[in-house]
Protein backbone atom coordinates (compact mmCIF):
# COMPACT_ATOMS: atom_id res chain seq x y z
CA UNK A 1 0.00 0.00 0.00
CA UNK A 2 3.02 2.30 -0.06
CA UNK A 3 1.96 3.67 -3.48
CA UNK A 4 -1.18 5.25 -1.97
CA UNK A 5 -0.99 8.57 -0.15
CA UNK A 6 -4.23 8.30 1.84
CA UNK A 7 -5.35 5.90 4.59
CA UNK A 8 -8.72 5.76 2.85
CA UNK A 9 -7.43 3.23 0.34
CA UNK A 10 -6.23 0.88 3.09
CA UNK A 11 -9.68 1.05 4.67
CA UNK A 12 -11.31 0.59 1.26
CA UNK A 13 -9.36 -2.60 0.52
CA UNK A 14 -10.06 -3.94 4.01
CA UNK A 15 -13.79 -3.29 3.72
CA UNK A 16 -14.09 -4.83 0.26
CA UNK A 17 -12.18 -7.95 1.35
CA UNK A 18 -14.12 -8.58 4.56
CA UNK A 19 -17.52 -7.79 3.02
CA UNK A 20 -16.83 -10.11 0.08
CA UNK A 21 -15.97 -13.06 2.35
CA UNK A 22 -18.99 -12.48 4.60
CA UNK A 23 -21.23 -12.16 1.55
CA UNK A 24 -20.07 -15.56 0.27
CA UNK A 25 -20.91 -17.14 3.62
CA UNK A 26 -24.33 -15.44 3.83
CA UNK A 27 -25.09 -16.46 0.26
CA UNK A 28 -24.31 -20.10 1.06
CA UNK A 29 -26.63 -20.05 4.09
CA UNK A 30 -29.41 -18.30 2.18
CA UNK A 31 -29.25 -20.69 -0.75
CA UNK A 32 -29.28 -23.66 1.65
CA UNK A 33 -32.54 -22.45 3.19
CA UNK A 34 -34.17 -21.43 -0.06
CA UNK A 35 -37.15 -23.57 -0.99
CA UNK A 36 -37.76 -24.09 -4.69
CA UNK A 37 -41.15 -25.18 -5.88
CA UNK A 38 -40.78 -28.57 -7.53
CA UNK A 39 -42.93 -30.95 -9.50
CA UNK A 40 -44.31 -34.19 -8.17
CA UNK A 41 -41.20 -36.07 -9.30
CA UNK A 42 -38.96 -33.62 -7.33
CA UNK A 43 -37.66 -31.87 -10.45
CA UNK A 44 -37.55 -28.13 -11.12
CA UNK A 45 -39.27 -28.44 -14.45
CA UNK A 46 -36.14 -27.54 -16.44
CA UNK A 47 -35.49 -29.97 -19.29
CA UNK A 48 -32.56 -30.13 -21.73
CA UNK A 49 -32.08 -32.34 -24.75
CA UNK A 50 -35.63 -33.67 -24.45
CA UNK A 51 -34.99 -35.92 -21.45
CA UNK A 52 -32.35 -34.35 -19.20
CA UNK A 53 -34.22 -33.02 -16.14
CA UNK A 54 -32.87 -30.86 -13.32
CA UNK A 55 -33.40 -32.36 -9.90
CA UNK A 56 -33.91 -30.31 -6.73
CA UNK A 57 -31.35 -32.04 -4.56
CA UNK A 58 -29.48 -30.10 -1.83
CA UNK A 59 -25.74 -29.50 -2.03
CA UNK A 60 -23.65 -32.37 -0.70
CA UNK A 61 -22.72 -31.95 2.95
CA UNK A 62 -19.01 -32.34 2.24
CA UNK A 63 -19.16 -29.52 -0.31
CA UNK A 64 -20.87 -27.20 2.15
CA UNK A 65 -18.34 -28.03 4.87
CA UNK A 66 -15.44 -27.40 2.46
CA UNK A 67 -16.91 -24.01 1.54
CA UNK A 68 -17.25 -23.03 5.20
CA UNK A 69 -13.70 -24.19 5.91
CA UNK A 70 -12.48 -22.07 3.01
CA UNK A 71 -14.15 -18.99 4.50
CA UNK A 72 -12.66 -19.73 7.93
CA UNK A 73 -9.24 -20.24 6.33
CA UNK A 74 -9.56 -16.85 4.63
CA UNK A 75 -10.24 -15.11 7.96
CA UNK A 76 -7.35 -16.96 9.63
CA UNK A 77 -4.99 -16.08 6.78
CA UNK A 78 -5.95 -12.40 6.88
CA UNK A 79 -5.39 -12.36 10.64
CA UNK A 80 -1.91 -13.90 10.37
CA UNK A 81 -0.63 -12.34 7.12
CA UNK A 82 -0.93 -9.01 5.24
CA UNK A 83 -4.09 -8.68 3.20
CA UNK A 84 -6.32 -6.20 5.01
CA UNK A 85 -5.11 -2.89 3.65
CA UNK A 86 -2.01 -1.70 5.48
CA UNK A 87 -2.30 -4.25 8.31
CA UNK A 88 0.85 -6.39 8.53
CA UNK A 89 -0.76 -9.38 10.20
CA UNK A 90 -0.06 -10.87 13.62
CA UNK A 91 3.05 -12.69 12.35
CA UNK A 92 4.55 -9.44 10.95
CA UNK A 93 5.49 -11.34 7.79
CA UNK A 94 6.62 -9.49 4.65
CA UNK A 95 7.96 -10.58 1.29
CA UNK A 96 10.92 -8.22 1.73
CA UNK A 97 11.90 -9.77 5.05
CA UNK A 98 11.57 -13.29 3.66
CA UNK A 99 13.68 -12.40 0.64
CA UNK A 100 16.34 -10.90 2.89
CA UNK A 101 16.37 -14.03 5.04
CA UNK A 102 16.75 -16.27 1.99
CA UNK A 103 19.53 -14.07 0.61
CA UNK A 104 21.41 -14.20 3.89
CA UNK A 105 21.05 -17.98 3.97
CA UNK A 106 22.34 -18.23 0.40
CA UNK A 107 25.28 -15.93 1.16
CA UNK A 108 26.23 -18.03 4.16
CA UNK A 109 26.47 -21.03 1.84
CA UNK A 110 28.32 -19.27 -1.00
CA UNK A 111 30.66 -16.94 0.92
CA UNK A 112 33.33 -19.64 1.47
CA UNK A 113 33.30 -20.41 -2.25
CA UNK A 114 33.52 -16.77 -3.29
CA UNK A 115 36.26 -16.12 -0.75
CA UNK A 116 38.56 -18.37 -2.78
CA UNK A 117 37.55 -16.70 -6.04
CA UNK A 118 38.13 -13.16 -4.75
CA UNK A 119 41.71 -14.00 -3.80
CA UNK A 120 42.53 -14.86 -7.43
CA UNK A 121 43.34 -12.55 -10.32
CA UNK A 122 40.70 -12.43 -13.09
CA UNK A 123 43.22 -13.86 -15.56
CA UNK A 124 43.78 -16.88 -13.31
CA UNK A 125 40.13 -17.12 -12.38
CA UNK A 126 39.21 -17.43 -16.06
CA UNK A 127 41.09 -20.77 -16.08
CA UNK A 128 39.32 -22.11 -12.99
CA UNK A 129 36.55 -24.48 -14.10
CA UNK A 130 34.32 -24.21 -10.96
CA UNK A 131 34.58 -20.42 -11.06
CA UNK A 132 33.60 -20.33 -14.73
CA UNK A 133 30.55 -22.48 -14.02
CA UNK A 134 29.46 -19.81 -11.53
CA UNK A 135 30.39 -17.06 -14.01
CA UNK A 136 28.32 -18.69 -16.72
CA UNK A 137 25.28 -18.76 -14.44
CA UNK A 138 25.76 -15.12 -13.54
CA UNK A 139 26.10 -14.22 -17.20
CA UNK A 140 22.95 -16.16 -18.11
CA UNK A 141 20.93 -14.39 -15.40
CA UNK A 142 22.18 -10.83 -15.84
CA UNK A 143 23.82 -10.40 -19.27
CA UNK A 144 22.44 -12.92 -21.77
CA UNK A 145 19.19 -10.97 -22.23
CA UNK A 146 21.12 -8.37 -24.25
CA UNK A 147 24.38 -10.02 -25.29
CA UNK A 148 22.85 -13.43 -26.06
CA UNK A 149 23.46 -16.78 -24.42
CA UNK A 150 26.59 -17.21 -26.55
CA UNK A 151 27.75 -13.64 -25.73
CA UNK A 152 28.00 -12.79 -29.44
CA UNK A 153 25.54 -9.94 -29.07
CA UNK A 154 23.03 -8.74 -31.61
CA UNK A 155 22.18 -5.55 -33.45
CA UNK A 156 22.83 -2.77 -30.95
CA UNK A 157 24.45 -5.08 -28.38
CA UNK A 158 28.22 -5.69 -28.46
CA UNK A 159 29.82 -9.04 -29.19
CA UNK A 160 31.83 -9.98 -26.09
CA UNK A 161 33.77 -12.80 -27.74
CA UNK A 162 35.90 -10.66 -30.08
CA UNK A 163 38.68 -8.22 -29.25
CA UNK A 164 36.75 -5.04 -30.04
CA UNK A 165 36.05 -2.99 -26.91
CA UNK A 166 34.45 0.46 -26.77
CA UNK A 167 35.76 1.25 -23.28
CA UNK A 168 38.66 -1.18 -23.04
CA UNK A 169 38.89 -4.92 -22.55
CA UNK A 170 41.17 -5.16 -19.53
CA UNK A 171 39.74 -6.85 -16.42
CA UNK A 172 39.66 -3.51 -14.61
CA UNK A 173 37.68 -1.84 -17.40
CA UNK A 174 35.29 -4.76 -17.70
CA UNK A 175 34.67 -4.68 -13.94
CA UNK A 176 34.13 -0.93 -14.13
CA UNK A 177 31.59 -1.38 -16.94
CA UNK A 178 29.69 -4.11 -15.12
CA UNK A 179 29.63 -2.20 -11.84
CA UNK A 180 28.83 1.32 -13.06
CA UNK A 181 27.17 0.66 -16.40
CA UNK A 182 27.70 2.74 -19.53
CA UNK A 183 25.74 5.27 -21.58
CA UNK A 184 26.81 5.66 -25.20
CA UNK A 185 25.50 8.67 -27.11
CA UNK A 186 26.04 9.25 -30.82
CA UNK A 187 24.29 12.59 -31.48
CA UNK A 188 22.61 13.33 -34.82
CA UNK A 189 25.27 15.08 -36.93
CA UNK A 190 23.61 15.47 -40.35
CA UNK A 191 23.03 19.20 -39.86
CA UNK A 192 26.72 19.72 -39.06
CA UNK A 193 27.87 17.62 -42.03
CA UNK A 194 25.82 19.40 -44.67
CA UNK A 195 23.41 18.29 -47.37
CA UNK A 196 22.08 14.81 -47.99
CA UNK A 197 24.79 14.21 -50.59
CA UNK A 198 27.43 15.33 -48.09
CA UNK A 199 26.18 12.74 -45.58
CA UNK A 200 26.29 10.01 -48.24
CA UNK A 201 29.80 11.04 -49.28
CA UNK A 202 30.86 10.92 -45.64
CA UNK A 203 29.38 7.43 -45.38
CA UNK A 204 31.49 6.34 -48.36
CA UNK A 205 34.61 7.71 -46.67
CA UNK A 206 33.80 5.85 -43.45
CA UNK A 207 33.42 2.65 -45.47
CA UNK A 208 36.84 3.26 -46.99
CA UNK A 209 38.42 3.49 -43.53
CA UNK A 210 37.76 -0.22 -42.94
CA UNK A 211 38.47 -1.30 -46.49
CA UNK A 212 34.86 -2.15 -47.31
CA UNK A 213 33.32 -1.73 -50.74
CA UNK A 214 32.94 2.00 -51.45
CA UNK A 215 32.88 4.65 -54.17
CA UNK A 216 36.39 6.16 -54.14
CA UNK A 217 35.30 9.41 -55.82
CA UNK A 218 32.53 10.06 -53.33
CA UNK A 219 34.78 8.95 -50.47
CA UNK A 220 37.31 11.59 -51.49
CA UNK A 221 34.54 14.20 -51.41
CA UNK A 222 33.51 13.06 -47.94
CA UNK A 223 37.01 13.07 -46.47
CA UNK A 224 36.87 16.73 -45.44
CA UNK A 225 33.47 16.19 -43.82
CA UNK A 226 34.97 13.63 -41.47
CA UNK A 227 36.37 16.48 -39.38
CA UNK A 228 32.91 16.60 -37.75
CA UNK A 229 33.36 12.99 -36.62
CA UNK A 230 37.05 13.21 -35.74
CA UNK A 231 36.34 14.98 -32.46
CA UNK A 232 35.07 11.68 -31.04
CA UNK A 233 36.35 8.98 -33.38
CA UNK A 234 39.81 10.50 -33.82
CA UNK A 235 41.39 11.84 -37.02
CA UNK A 236 42.25 8.28 -38.12
CA UNK A 237 38.78 6.93 -37.24
CA UNK A 238 40.11 4.43 -34.70
CA UNK A 239 37.94 5.74 -31.89
CA UNK A 240 38.84 6.63 -28.32
CA UNK A 241 38.22 4.19 -25.50
CA UNK A 242 38.39 7.04 -22.98
CA UNK A 243 34.97 8.22 -24.18
CA UNK A 244 33.73 4.94 -25.63
CA UNK A 245 33.70 6.01 -29.29
CA UNK A 246 33.72 3.22 -31.85
CA UNK A 247 36.66 2.19 -33.99
CA UNK A 248 35.55 2.79 -37.59
CA UNK A 249 38.45 0.92 -39.16
CA UNK A 250 37.90 -2.64 -37.91
CA UNK A 251 34.87 -3.77 -39.97
CA UNK A 252 32.83 -4.36 -36.80
CA UNK A 253 29.45 -2.64 -36.86
CA UNK A 254 27.21 -2.46 -33.81
CA UNK A 255 23.98 -1.18 -35.39
CA UNK A 256 23.83 -2.99 -38.70
CA UNK A 257 25.91 -4.09 -41.69
CA UNK A 258 28.74 -1.92 -42.98
CA UNK A 259 26.86 -0.30 -45.84
CA UNK A 260 26.01 3.26 -46.77
CA UNK A 261 22.43 3.24 -45.45
CA UNK A 262 23.56 2.10 -41.99
CA UNK A 263 26.07 4.93 -41.67
CA UNK A 264 23.69 7.53 -43.12
CA UNK A 265 21.08 6.45 -40.57
CA UNK A 266 23.58 6.77 -37.72
CA UNK A 267 24.76 10.21 -38.83
CA UNK A 268 21.22 11.45 -39.42
CA UNK A 269 19.45 10.04 -36.37
CA UNK A 270 22.18 9.23 -33.85
CA UNK A 271 21.95 6.47 -31.26
CA UNK A 272 21.78 6.13 -27.46
CA UNK A 273 22.92 2.85 -25.93
CA UNK A 274 22.60 2.00 -22.25
CA UNK A 275 24.46 -0.70 -20.37
CA UNK A 276 22.67 -0.88 -16.96
CA UNK A 277 24.82 -0.84 -13.85
CA UNK A 278 24.96 -4.15 -11.97
CA UNK A 279 26.68 -2.81 -8.87
CA UNK A 280 23.38 -2.57 -7.00
CA UNK A 281 22.29 -6.08 -8.01
CA UNK A 282 25.42 -8.17 -7.63
CA UNK A 283 27.85 -8.54 -4.77
CA UNK A 284 31.46 -7.41 -5.36
CA UNK A 285 32.56 -11.06 -5.32
CA UNK A 286 29.99 -11.94 -7.97
CA UNK A 287 31.13 -9.04 -10.14
CA UNK A 288 34.71 -10.26 -9.76
CA UNK A 289 33.77 -13.72 -11.05
CA UNK A 290 31.60 -12.29 -13.82
CA UNK A 291 34.48 -10.03 -14.88
CA UNK A 292 36.77 -13.04 -15.22
CA UNK A 293 34.13 -14.89 -17.22
CA UNK A 294 33.57 -12.01 -19.66
CA UNK A 295 37.31 -11.40 -20.02
CA UNK A 296 37.81 -15.10 -20.71
CA UNK A 297 35.26 -15.05 -23.55
CA UNK A 298 37.73 -13.16 -25.74
CA UNK A 299 40.87 -14.82 -24.34
CA UNK A 300 40.25 -18.50 -24.94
Amino acid sequence: MSDFTSDFWAFYVTAITVVSIIFCLVLLIAVGRLKIKTAADDTTGHVWDDNLREMNNPLPRWWTYMFVLTVLFAFAYLWLYPGLGSRLGSLNWSATAQLQTELERARAQTDPLYARFVSMLPEDLAKDAPAMVVGERLFSNHCAQCHGSDARGNKGFPNLTDDDWLHGGTPDKIKETITQGRVGNMPPMAAAVGSGDDVKNLAQYVLSLSGLAHDSVRAALGRDKFVVCAACHGPDGKGMQAIGSANLTDKIWLHGPGVERTIVDMVSNGRVNVMPAQGGKLLPAQIHVLTAYVWGLSHK
